[in-house]
This record gives structure tokens, sequence and C-alpha cells, in this order.
């Protein structure tokens, strides 16, 4: 059976994912097969396995850090909100249902059976389990039958590093008021703490470390400077949606309420001169070269707040001016004529509007298709030019089936099992797809910034491949993790 370390935090966004997925690259490049871990994420971003199932995009962050294949035992429950009190439960990637935050408080110790043989699965095949909590383990009101913290450390025996990030403030008092929560047996896992997020002089920073040696046994594994990189982030964390400077290229994506898998444009983060906004106002859509409507975890509520919000009318605006407009996922329900939702399967409000520029009917049904596909591009897209019968690759995510209601709109991807993947209108410049990851398609996006680039005077740029870009960012951090961390010592923590 595999060793096993646990990175917990003092609390939400203080880097518990990434620190998980530098020390998978560490482990990975010292010869050991390792492997990420975390029985329950909170999360709308989602990613589809290879044998359909669905699981957290961090955890497939921190598989591709450990250069594996993401497996759905590592992330064995994932929780998408579907309203203020409420969450799709996905167990073991398939929707076991949809659940009140109280009821599931009150039936989540069900699920300890799933997680342990998850997690066992895991162990047998590899050398080293990284797990990563959720939270904070001091959330003292929810530690009865905990399924992210310390709970499942006792459960597999895991030693525990906790992390605090220095850029909030306080992280000594945040460090010290954690361990000091917790119950005397959960104090003795913890083995080591990380200060994350570091920006001056060491220097000054060491006296604290000595002083709070005293006041604690819990040694110091290193402080580990702040670095921007371009790797997927948590929903719940990232710091993305801030406002961005304009560049060469402007990509607008709506902000819904409920927008899911908005690292759908992390790809746009590499690329030269590109500026990627998470538009709130309808005074935000001007100047945009590409409008995009994201994924939706409640497509309907989304379409609501659209009309309510007086987003609906800006991006009609911008369509009469001429911008592409595309829709992904739940972004291409909401552009045709009618939601349905029969069954009350996302909302109690059964039917809705849409916005009426595919000629599109879609209804929501129980079953979730979730499947990794490829399509052909079916259409001449005005603003991606010579792509016509070009494959492209993607997962699906969605809860609904579209079809096409009359001839002014065409299809536009055709899924290599024969089904509709996307639609365009008429002069093509309304394109929407069931495809999560179409950007990442390297020719698909290089035509799409090429075109604009030419349009727009700007100089043309060479191909740039993002599995590469990836893998260069991944290695960064890992480089950053190692030059900081005691890494002998977290070695001698996991038992090797």
């Amino acid at each position: 059976m595999a060793k096993c370390i646990m990175v917990q935090g003092t609390g939400s966004t203080v880097g518990k994912s990434i620190m998980t997925a530098g020390i998978c690259r560490v482990l990975k490049q010292d010869g050991y097969r390792v492997a990420p871990f975390k029985a329950q994420n909170m999360a709308l971003n989602s990613y589809v396995t290879k044998d359909g199932k669905e699981m957290s995009r961090s955890q497939v962050v921190q598989s591709e850090a450990a250069m594996i294949e993401p497996m759905i035992e590592m992330n064995p429950i994932l929780l998408k909100p579907t309203s203020e009190m409420g969450s799709q439960v996905i167990l073991n990637g398939k929707v076991y249902g949809n659940i009140s935050a109280y009821k599931y408080h009150n039936v989540k110790s069900i699920f300890r059976q799933s997680i342990k043989e998850a997690y066992d699965k895991l162990s047998r095949q590899f050398d080293v389990i990284v797990i990563e909590g959720a939270g904070s383990p001091a959330e003292i009101n929810l530690k009865k039958d905990d399924l992210a913290n310390m709970g499942i450390a006792e459960l597999v025996d895991a030693p525990v590093v906790l992390v605090g990030d220095i850029d909030k403030g306080g992280v000594f008092a945040s460090i010290y008021g954690t361990v000091m929560l917790l119950e005397d047996s959960e104090r003795e896992r913890i083995k080591g703490y990380i200060i994350n997020k570091f920006r001056g002089n060491l220097d000054i920073l060491k006296p604290g470390i000595e002083m709070f040696g005293q006041k604690m046994d819990v040694p110091c594994l290193g402080v580990v400077p702040f670095k921007q990189l371009n790797i997927d982030e948590e929903d719940s964390v990232t710091t993305r949606f801030e406002a961005a400077k304009r560049a060469g290229i402007n990509i607008g994506v709506i902000r819904l309420p409920y927008m899911s898998n908005f690292t759908d444009f992390t790809v746009f983060d590499m690329e030269q001169e590109v500026s990627v906004q998470y538009i709130t106002s309808p005074h935000d859509c001007s100047e945009l070269d590409i409008l995009v409507i994201p994924g939706s975890k409640n497509t309907i509520k989304d379409m609501v707040y659209l009309h309510e919000s007086g987003m609906a009318k800006a991006i009609y605006k911008e369509h009469k001016e001429g911008i592409p407009i595309i829709g992904i996922c739940g972004g291409y329900q909401i552009l045709g004529q009618e939601l349905t939702d029969p069954k009350g399967i996302e909302s109690s409000l059964n039917q809705t509007n849409g916005l009426g520029l595919l000629d599109i009917r879609t209804t929501i049904h129980e079953h979730k298709m979730t499947t990794q596909i490829s399509g052909t591009l079916q259409c001449h897209l005005p603003f991606v030019p010579d792509l016509n019968e070009f494959i492209v690759t993607g997962y699906e995510i969605h809860m609904g089936d579209s079809e096409i209601i009359n001839g002014t709109t065409r299809p536009a991807v055709i899924l290599e099992d024969g089904r509709l993947g996307g639609a365009v209108n008429k002069d093509g410049m309304v394109f929407g797809t069931y495809l999560h990851g179409i950007f990442d398609n390297d020719h698909f996006r290089n035509a799409l910034l090429n075109h604009i680039r030419k349009t727009k005077g700007l100089k043309q740029l060479e191909k740039v491949t993002y599995k590469e870009y990836k893998e260069e960012q991944y290695n960064e951090l890992a480089q950053l993790v190692r030059n900081n961390l005691d890494f002998n010592h977290i070695k001698r923590i996991i038992g090797l």
C-alpha cells in the first residue's frame, strides 16, 4: 500500500490545491509513482474521464502534475452547487442526486465507505498519495462525520502539513489558532507548516518563525514566495474574475451566477496580447473581439438572470455590431429559442425563452451526458476561417438535448457518434457547441486568434501548443516548491 501525506490549510484560498500539485510534480521528478486524492470537493469546474466519469478539475490539474491519467478515484465526491442551499452530488463520477446542504450533512456518513474504497484502489497502484483537504480542519461546527480534513486523515492514517497564507496577514495567528482548535489526536498528526504566498525580505520573517517555534512544537517546512503561474484554479478561490487590462485581443465572458467550467478559457492565459474579461455589467460589453456565453449548472436560472440584468440586451447589441458570439454547453443552450425543464431537474421554472440567436430548442432530461468525444466542424465560420471539416476534441457535461427547429440554423459540429454537437446561425457569426475544451484545440484557437490579429492589423503569431505550455508551468511550480521547502523533511514525514 502507498505512503501518504495530507495538505490541509488554515482556510480557503491559502493554496492547498497548488501546493498539492507542486508536491506531486516534485515526487514524480524524483522517480515515485504519485497520485492526488481529495475525498470531497465543491466546485462547478469539472472534467470527464476517458471512461465517462465526472470529477473535479483541481484533481485533474494535480494528476497532470503527477503525469498520470485522471481517475475518478482521485475525487470520489464532487458537490456542484445548484442553488444557495443545495448541490448536485456526484458520487464515483455519476449523479447521486440533488441534496440540500442540511440533508447532506445528515447523510454524508454513508459516503465514507465509498471514499475508503476509492483511496484503497489508488493506494494499491501508486507509491505515494498526496491528499488535499478542504477549507479548514478547525471548522468545529462541521467536524461530525468530517469527509474533508481530519476525518480523512484518520480514515487513511495520514500525516498532515498545514498551509498558511501570509498574503492575508496574521499567518502565525491562523496557524496557531487552527492547531489549538484541534483535538489532541488530531494535533499529533500535524508534522509541519508551510507559509505560502510570501512577498518581501525573508530575513524580516525569520525571527517570527523562531519565536513561533517557542510557542508551538511544529516545524516550519519552508516559505514559498508568491509567483503568478497560469495553472487552473478552484472556481471558489480564483482571482481571475477581477478586472483585466485591455489588450490587442479582448475576449468577453459573461459571468453567469451559475457559471461552470471557466477552465475553458485558461488556455488564453498563454497567448500574447490576449485579455479575458469576465463581464458582470452591460457597460462592460464594449470593444470586444469575441463574446462568450460559458457553461452553466442552472441554465434556466442563468437565462432569467440575463433578461433581468440587462445583459441580454447587451448581447443583442454586440451581435448587431458584428461581434462573434460563442456559446459553450449551457451557453449554447441559452443561445436557442426555448429552454424547457419539464421534470424540474434544474429549476422550479419549467420553461423560459432563450436569446433566440440560434433556432434550437433544448429540453433538460434526468440523464446526464458525460463523455470525452471528438467531432467534425461542418460549416464555414467567418471568424475561424479554413477549418471546415476539421476535427475538434473535448468533453460533454450536460443534462439537456438540443435540436434544430427550422432552416435558418445549421449543424456546426457533428460528433463522432452522429449526434449534433453544435449549431451556427445563417451568417456564421453565432456559434454554439456542447464541447468543453474547444479552445484547447490548438488549430481552432490559433485560427481564431490569428484571424482577429489580421483584421486588426496585428502581427500574426506562430502556433502555440497548450500541452507543452502546461508542462512548462508545472515544472516551474515544482522548481518553486523544491527550492523553498525542506523536501528531505517532507519525504521523512511521508516515510520515504
